[in-house]
This record gives C-alpha cells, sequence and structure tokens, in this order.
C-alpha cells in the first residue's frame, strides 16, 4: 500500500504542487528519503522518528522508502517534515489516508512532535485554495493562512493533536486571520528645514512613483526626507498587502499573520552583496529589491555600493521583477519598486566650498560619482541637488506644511492616475509606457516645442525622453491638469540630470 499526502515546492512566488509517497514493505528495517531532497529535506527523517516516537509509536521494523514527487523538481526546506509524517502514519494504518486526500499540508517537526513555523505558509493556502482543498499547517502561522480567503485551514500545535483533530475526539478550532498593522508615521516634512526644491521633487515622486536621487554635502537632510515618504505614500490597496505579504512569507518575516497596509521601506547598507541586493543565495531567497515590492529601496550612499551590485537594479527598475537564474531552476520575485538614492557631491562631501574642499576637488567628484553608471542614473526619473543647511535655516520656525498636507495632494494625483489607468496592470505615471504614454502625456503644442528643443540640447535618450514626459503628467496631476504643458515640461526638464558623470 502507498500512502499520499499533498504538499508544496516554493519557486520564487509560486507554489508548485508535490505528492508524498510513502510505502512500507519487508525488509530490512531503513528509511530512505528520495525525490531530490535538500539537506534540510534529508534531515527530516530524524525529526520525524523523533515526533512520531513522542506521541508514543515506533516505526515497523520494514524498509520505508518516501518519495517526493516530482522527482526531478528540487525540494528545499523544513516545511517537508509533517507531510512525510502524516504518509507514514498513514502507510502504517494510524490514520485513514483518505481523510488527508483534500488537503495540502506544511510545516516543521520538533523532536518532541510539536509544529514550527516555515516560510511559505501564505503561498501554499493560496495554491490550495485553487485547488479547492484545506490547508493544514502549525498553529502558529494559521493566522497568516486564514489571508487566503475560502480556504478551510486546520492549524495544529502539535502531531497528536493533529491526529485526534482528524479522528474526530478534539477538533481543532479554525484560526482567524492576523491583525492589519496601521501604518507608523515616524518622520514628518515639518522636521525639513529649508531645502524647497528638495521637498517639492519628493512630492512628485511620491504621487507618480518616480526614482529620485538626491545629492548634496553631508547633514543637508537627504536621509531625513527619504525617511519622510513613507508619511506621504498612499496607504496600499487590499490586493496590494496581499501581493506583498506573499514575499514576505517566502522570505519568513511574516510574523503572526499580521499584514501592514504601509509600503515597504527598505534600506540596506551599502556594504549589501548582490544576492543581499536584487535575491539569490543558496535557496534563491528574494532579495532587498524584492522585499521592496510596492514600496520605496532607498540607498543611502549611492557610490560606496559596488558597481557591479548598483547595475544589477537596471534590470529590475525596468521589468518590475527579478530573475534568478540556477542551473536547475529558474526563480521569478517582483521587484517593482521606488528607488530614492542619496549621494555626497564627491568624498569628502564639500565640493562647492572651497574652505572645505579637499585639494583633489573638482577632479575628486568626477572620479567619485563615476562610480555609478550612467545607465542606472539614466534610469532615475528626478536628480535633485541639496543645498547644505545654514545657522540661518536652522533658527527658523516649522514649516507650516507637514507631511499630512502634502500627503493629501499626493492621494489626490494616485486617485486620478487610478481612474485613468482602470483596467489595467498600469498602476502609476512611473509604470506607463508606449502609445498609452503619448495618449495621457501628450504635452500641448507650446511643451512639445520646448520638450523637442530641450531633448536636442541635453542630449536625451529615448528612456529619458519617456521619464520627462512621465514626470511631467505627475505634475500636470498634482497641478490638477487634464492636458500636460509648458510649464508642466519646464520643471520636468529642471529634475533631468544636466551632463553624464561618466
Amino acid at each position: 500500500m502507498v500512502a499520499t499526502v499533498s504538499t508544496v515546492a516554493y519557486l520564487g512566488l509560486e507554489a508548485r504542487a508535490v505528492e508524498v509517497q510513502c510505502q512500507l514493505v519487508p525488509g530490512l528495517p531503513n528509511f530512505i528519503l528520495v525525490g531530490l531532497p535538500d539537506k534540510a529535506v534529508a534531515e527530516s527523517r530524524e525529526r520525524v522518528r523523533n515526533a512520531i516516537a513522542a506521541i508514543g509509536l515506533s516505526l515497523p521494523p520494514k524498509r520505508i522508502t518516501v518519495n517526493l514527487s516530482p522527482a526531478d523538481l528540487p525540494k528545499e526546506g523544513s516545511h517537508f517534515d509533517l507531510p512525510i509524517a502524516l504518509a507514514l502514519l498513514g502507510a502504517m494504518g494510524v490514520i485513514d489516508a483518505e481523510t488527508l486526500s483534500g488537503y495540502v499540508v506544511v510545516g516543521e517537526l520538533g523532536l518532541d512532535g510539536r509544529t514550527a513555523p516555515s516560510p511559505g505558509v501564505l503561498l501554499a493556502a493560496l495554491h490550495a485554495g485553487g485547488q479547492d482543498m484545506g490547508l493544514v499547517c502549525p498553529a502558529a502561522q494559521g493566522a497568516e493562512a486564514a489571508w487566503a480567503g475560502q480556504v478551510e485551514v486546520v492549524a495544529t500545535p502539535d502531531l497528536l493533536s493533529l491526529l485526534n483533530h482528524f479522528k474526530g475526539t478534539a477538533a481543532l478550532s479554525p484560526p482567524q486571520p492576523g491583525i492589519i498593522e496601521s501604518p507608523l508615521r515616524t518622520a514628518d516634512l515639518r522636521q525639513v528645514k529649508g531645502q524647497e526644491v528638495a521637498k517639492r521633487a519628493l512630492e512628485i515622486a511620491a504621487a507618480g512613483g518616480h526614482n529620485l536621487l538626491m545629492v548634496g554635502p553631508p547633514g543637508a537632510g537627504k536621509s531625513l526626507m527619504a525617511s519622510c515618504l513613507p508619511g506621504i505614500l498612499p496607504d496600499m490597496t487590499p490586493s496590494e498587502a496581499l501581493e506583498s505579504s506573499m514575499v514576505a512569507s517566502v522570505a519568513g518575516t511574516l510574523e503572526g499573520g499580521r499584514i501592514s497596509r504601509a509600503r515597504p521601506f527598505r534600506n540596506p547598507h551599502h556594504s549589501a552583496s548582490m544576492a543581499a541586493l536584487v535575491g539569490g543565495g543558496l535557496k534563491a531567497r528574494p532579495g532587498e529589491v524584492s522585499m521592496a515590492h510596492l514600496g520605496v529601496l532607498f540607498l543611502d550612499e549611492l557610490p560606496e555600493f559596488q558597481r557591479a551590485v548598483l547595475d544589477s537594479l537596471r534590470q529590475p527598475l525596468e521589468t518590475g521583477e527579478v530573475t534568478v537564474a540556477r542551473a536547475n531552476a529558474h526563480v521569478t520575485f517582483p521587484a517593482r519598486v521606488q528607488l530614492i538614492a542619496a549621494m555626497n557631491p564627491c568624498r569628502c562631501g564639500h565640493l562647492g566650498d572651497p574652505a572645505l574642499a579637499c585639494s583633489r576637488a573638482p577632479r575628486c567628484a568626477a572620479d567619485y560619482q563615476a562610480k555609478v553608471s550612467g545607465p542606472l542614473l539614466d534610469r532615475i526619473d528626478l536628480h535633485v541637488e541639496v543645498q547644505a543647511v545654514t545657522a540661518a535655516d536652522l533658527v527658523l520656525p516649522p514649516p507650516a506644511e507637514g507631511s499630512a498636507e502634502v500627503a493629501g495632494r499626493v492621494a489626490a494625483a494616485r486617485a486620478a492616475q487610478t481612474a485613468r489607468y482602470g483596467g489595467t496592470s498600469t498602476r502609476t505615471n512611473a509604470e506607463v509606457d508606449g502609445e498609452r504614454l503619448e495618449e495621457v502625456a501628450g504635452p500641448d503644442e507650446a511643451g512639445r516645442q520646448l520638450l523637442a528643443q530641450a531633448a536636442a540640447a541635453m542630449k536625451l535618450s529615448a528612456r529619458g525622453y519617456t521619464r520627462v514626459l512621465r514626470v511631467a503628467r505627475t505634475i500636470a496631476d498634482l497641478a490638477g491638469a487634464e492636458r500636460v504643458g509648458r510649464a508642466h515640461i519646464a520643471e520636468a526638464l529642471s529634475y533631468r540630470r544636466r551632463a553624464p558623470v561618466n
């Protein structure tokens, strides 16, 4: 007799169906696990053996073979423990294998039979719902699985409780979805003294989802303004929150099933490796650019990142996804992010101040800025120079307008974009392209003439030309204008990089 239990293997944000098959045959006692398991899956034999012993049972003196089908699909992670244990108990006749035929099972087992959380439960629950099946998972992740909707979730604290549940002696209560956390408002634009041009650029970036680069001396407030961005961005829609939570689930950072409507804000250190930033590693986990999906990726001290690491962002910024290629699989993670970057003008940071600049100025500025490639800079819509804050700025009273007022204008502009792009995959002006861009952002005659002259004078690439139109459309949305005009084009051009840095 072969007992089977359904489970999943994760490839990026995709859950692939896996069938755990267990067979007991006469022969020398042995426990064999096949089906391309990794080290964590192979070690499940000992965890399963001890977990079954913890509930007062022992393995039969037979040859036990467990096959993970399909055999050519790599199996990674500890979530195979519970399905392997249930398939084995089904083959032993302890539990009716037909009872488990309508469930997808995931979960790690401890030596005492308790279940432990494992990454990806939300994906498994969505997969189970798509197959019209229920889900068996650890009790600690029941609230996370409950977000999948109309899916029967059996959240068990240990192996014995699960057996009692299916035997009908002690039913487990269905879990409730986790709480929706309220967005935390931290830094406020009222804390920023001066910097009106930079704050205007930050508002435009928030309204249209545009990438932004701030260049200025140390202490000018670049990091502070970047930390204010989450406070003026609109909250995620329920579908966006679920999409973002799927990435967090795969990464194992969705604690207690708590889902937040606040957009992710990730700020990795400049020593981050390529795998840490774009994803990869031994088990192809999502990187910072995917953890920031539908949110903000803030790169402070931009030239201090390794050049190869920065250039690895070029494709994700253009396509909105990351594909990690391995010899045995290709894994794709979403990466629709808004890049906010900050840098000093040169290594000493005081290029514009003769009293403080180093003796190598301005040559040091060219060398320092050349660490960031031109193609990456061309993908940044807004370039703004942040001036040093003077003592006169610091003694000024707080600005009359803070994050709440700016957030209101941003929300109105985003609402206009939602109405404009309804029924399509486009969310913001930063994503619109092709004929649709010309249709929604085609300027009037005066604006078109200005754009043509500027494109020739500034040597704009095709990508740069497109991004000017996108920014101009956002500026028009903030002004409540139906048509992009000359003034909107002029302001959008003022945020383009004047000349290549290398």
